[in-house]
């Protein structure tokens, strides 16, 4: 390749806050990004133009649980707290309110495990489904982004979530190439230092890095 790449990828549940700003940003930077959103999000009325609007700029929209579900225990996580039916009835669900915008599960086979947590059955359950079960790249606290002040040692600002982006793209031995960069298209109100503002000076700086950025299909395929 001529450049490291980075697929930036969001995901969403019930917040869409960020959602103007990330599209603006990917729009002036010409990236396409990957949205992994929830049945709960595809449904909200609300959402439907956001939608429409990632769907007509190219964007790639994926699934990430109908309805959020926590498939496996915090502690032990060879515990599932979902049956196979339940499983597979929730991704279907997710997939037929993707159909209304059109995208089919062979459009978007890559999804996102809600609260990216998950084992190896639930790997083997989406394999059966004909899916591909993918998870962000370690390394940064761009996860944390969803944190508020209230949550205290969890929180994380945004200054500190960004410098630990940029420190993991000079002292990491890869650097950020072949990364899934994890952020929020949304997060809770109570969280006011949003991350998503950030995001223009982001992909600035690492293109002045040296990095492209492409979609999940792209740097998977």
């Amino acid at each position: 390749m001529s450049k490291p790449e980075i697929a930036l990828v969001f995901t969403g549940d019930e917040f869409a806050d960020g959602g103007s700003t990330i599209l603006e940003t990917l729009g002036k930077h010409r990236v396409k990004g990957s949205f992994f959103l929830t049945g709960n999000f595809y449904g909200n009325p609300k959402f439907r133009p956001l939608l429409r609007s990632l769907r007509k700029k190219g964007h790639y929209l994926g699934a990430h649980s109908d309805k959020h579900l926590l498939y496996a225990d915090w502690v032990k996580r060879d515990s599932l707290l979902v049956t196979e039916d339940e499983f597979k009835h929730d991704m279907q669900e997710n997939y037929k309110k993707m159909s209304e915008f059109g995208v089919r599960p062979q459009d978007a086979p890559w999804f996102i495990p809600p609260y990216e947590w998950y084992n190896g059955q639930v790997v083997n359950w989406s394999a059966e489904m004909g899916l591909q079960l993918i998870n962000f790249s370690p390394g940064t606290r761009s996860t944390a982004d969803y944190t508020y002040p209230g949550m205290g040692k969890s929180y994380r600002s945004s200054a500190e979530i960004y410098e630990s982006i940029i420190r993991c793209a000079q002292t990491d031995p890869n650097g950020l190439n072949g990364f899934i960069l994890l952020v929020h298209i949304g997060t809770d109100p109570r969280r006011t230092d949003k991350f998503y503002d950030k995001l223009d000076q982001l992909l600035t700086e690492l293109k002045g890095m040296n990095y492209s950025f492409v979609s999940v299909k792209e740097l998977l395929e």
